[in-house]
């Protein structure tokens, strides 16, 4: 089976990754590569850092790769947190960097007298390879609850209910339930296509 590496140790997204790419390509980590260094994520958007990542593997370790960036895009806070998502607790004094529980405290206490609750999900996947570089962008519409539900998913899950979900927060979704309308799955879907009819 052919290889591809994610620019990521995240084992939430490789597992989301892998059920969509598994019967087509191996996935592998960053880990697996032996890629243990910080990658840098200095750009301002999403694609500038899902670039950012894919380059670096890519340049380092001489293999193909794909990266994501994924923000979170709140109407009422202008856009916010969008490319701080996983850092929107802990720039706002709320915790560490990447703590979930942080993230979600601060946006519910941003929102708790909005009444417009609507947010998107987008996710931009870049693929590098050999000297092509692409990106797939992957967008799921939704609303912030006023309080978490639902056991399942990461990071903001439990506050995010899509509008295609009939209410249901993607916490409470099954996984494959989520993949089906998820920006990272909507995003992968894009690259899956993309790689399974464009091989060389």
């Amino acid at each position: 089976m052919k290889e591809l590496v994610m620019a990521t140790n995240n084992a939430h997204k490789l597992e989301e990754v892998r059920q969509i790419l598994g019967n087509v390509y191996t996935v592998k980590s960053l880990n697996d590569i032996g890629c243990t260094e910080d990658i840098p994520e200095t750009a301002d958007t999403l694609e500038g850092n899902a670039l950012q990542k894919a380059r670096y593997v890519r340049e380092h370790y001489g293999v193909d790769c794909f990266a994501d960036d994924t923000g979170l895009e709140v109407e009422a806070l202008g856009g916010a947190p969008g490319v701080f998502t996983a850092r929107f607790g802990s720039l706002n004094g709320y915790g560490e960097s990447h703590d979930s529980d942080a993230n979600i405290r601060c946006l519910l206490d941003k929102l708790k007298d909005a009444a417009n609750r609507s947010a998107r999900f987008r996710t931009v996947i870049a693929l590098v390879q050999g000297d092509k570089e692409l990106l797939f962008e992957g967008i799921v519409e939704g609303k912030i609850l006023s309080q978490r539900v639902g056991e399942g998913g990461f990071g903001y899950d439990p506050v995010f209910a899509p509008t295609e979900a009939n209410g249901l927060a993607f916490a409470q979704m099954s996984a494959e339930a989520k993949n089906t309308i998820s920006h990272r799955g909507r995003a992968t879907r894009k690259l899956a296509n993309y790689i399974m009819y464009n091989e060389h």
